[in-house]
């Protein structure tokens, strides 16, 4: 497996439970949303120690670089999780007007994010990483927990 299909997958499964959560709330079933939300929040998370403990340091060294791509994608990680804080306070109070206008600013943010990462540097990656080196990476990523 790619280091490209390996993040790429997991920013689907993300956007899979984002949106479910998205529906819920919707609906006006924040039980379930307050659940839905949870996982996308604990995924999402878990992504993001991935890149930023495993992936950003590799992509450092093997480019040389650590103020570039990642350091914006560390930026942009940031505005998720402030964003984050605000939409489960919205499900807390059980605010769905407030927490459908933060999903439509989280989802423009996410698909602008998922697209720099998937098309710069996750495929920067797979051009500069062996497949011993991608799979040990995976592996390495694999184990974290939050």
């Amino acid at each position: 497996m790619t280091i490209s299909n390996y993040l790429t997958n997991e920013h689907r499964e993300c956007d899979n439970i984002f949106a479910q959560a998205e529906q819920e709330v919707a609906n006006g079933d924040f039980k379930k949303a307050e659940e839905s939300f949870l996982k996308f929040a604990d995924e999402t998370l878990l992504h993001f120690k991935k890149e930023e403990e495993q992936f950003f340091p590799m992509f450092e060294e093997l480019t040389g670089s650590s103020d570039g791509p990642t350091m914006v994608m560390k930026h942009e990680h940031e505005q998720v999780r402030g964003l984050m804080g605000k939409m489960a306070e919205a499900i807390e109070s059980q605010n769905r007007d407030a927490y459908l206008s933060l999903a439509e600013s989280m989802m423009i943010l996410l698909q602008q994010h998922n697209m720099k990462e998937e098309q710069m540097l996750y495929a920067m990656a797979d051009r500069v990483t062996d497949a011993n080196r991608a799979n040990e990476l995976i592996s390495k990523m694999e184990e974290l927990t939050l």
